[in-house]
């Protein structure tokens, strides 16, 4: 229906969509698009980016899209590379990094081995294939969770029915207007998270869990730092497994968030990341494979998944 589309991803929201529909989706740098427009769930860790039928179409986007912008402070005033151009360059010679922990239980084995098959097509490429460790790669879960419901607990308390938005009617009074009107406006999810943040930075609680995620996401960008003094890029599953059914886990929330194990990481520490179809499953279910590179640079990231696109293409008709 469209060339390309627009999402925004604060712990995997376009890049675990665009693999479970096998399209291309492409989480930038936080700073590197302007976030100007969008709704604030979790301000450290939301970004914007665009979804594509192929990897040339996503970097098209971005090219445009990229850029500092004065009604965003958080987003940054670098240069802009040509990111149609680099594209289609040689990855001969660029070392990419497949950590362990990424590989453990919970992970469907169809798609472990569509994603060794990619990382197989890497390799022929030219790319050293480097094994690599997150340590604290067993912490996103837990310190994701903890920190963007912290926030948007912060940045949903906006949403009143004074100023904009939706507001409740026949509300005789200011605290039972904000009482119903939160009620009516947010869905179950939303009030779900919010209760969970505004209970991580409650008095008492707020140094043994807000803080303390805090120090751990430091721990997170370390390990990612650490991994990129070795190598150029890490490729990962996107999803643990293949699309599942439409509620299946619904009534499960941790089922849901655990769901999020390989993406969230990414925004915990600002890194780009991008997802390209690397299979499918028995059920021809697409299967994503996930490329995340170091900060501000995208132009890898979208060479390497370019490379893994047009190595798989006709496996993928």
């Amino acid at each position: 229906m469209a060339v390309a589309t627009l999402g925004s991803d604060t712990g995997g929201s376009i890049r675990q969509p665009a693999s479970l529909c096998g399209v291309v989706g492409l989480k930038p740098t936080y700073g590197r698009v302007s976030r100007y427009g969008l709704i604030a769930f979790a301000s450290s860790l939301d970004h914007v980016g665009p979804f594509g039928k192929t990897v040339k179409d996503v970097a098209l986007i971005l090219q445009y899209m990229a850029g500092r912008d004065p009604m965003d402070s958080t987003s940054a005033d670098l240069p802009i590379p040509n990111y149609v151009e680099q594209v289609g360059e040689s990855v001969k010679g660029m070392r990419i990094g497949v950590p362990k922990e990424y590989f453990g239980e919970g992970l469907d084995p169809e798609v472990r081995a569509s994603v060794e098959a990619a990382i197989q097509e890497l390799a022929k490429a030219g790319c050293e294939i480097i094994s690599i460790s997150l340590p604290h790669t067993e912490y996103a879960i837990p310190t994701y969770y903890l920190i963007a419901t912290a926030e948007a607990s912060s940045n949903l308390a906006r949403f009143d029915g004074v100023r904009y938005g939706l507001r409740a009617k026949d509300a005789k009074t200011l605290t039972e207007m904000y009482r119903r009107t939160r009620e009516a406006g947010f869905g179950t999810e939303v009030k779900r998270r919010i209760m969970l943040g505004t209970y991580a930075l409650s008095a008492g609680y707020y140094d043994a869990y807000y803080l303390k995620a805090q120090r751990v996401r430091s721990l997170l960008a370390r390990d990612f730092d650490e991994a990129f003094a070795k190598v150029d890029a890490i490729v990962t599953p996107t999803t643990p497994t293949p699309a599942f059914k439409l509620g299946e886990k619904a009534d499960d929330p941790l089922a849901m968030y655990l769901a999020d194990i390989y993406t969230v990481t990414a925004n915990l520490v600002g890194v780009p990341g991008i997802t390209v179809p690397c299979g499918k499953s028995k059920e021809a279910l697409p299967i994503g494979l996930q490329i995340l590179g170091k900060h501000f640079d995208e132009a890898t990231v979208l060479r390497t998944a370019h490379v893994v696109e047009h190595a798989l293409a006709a496996s993928m008709t």
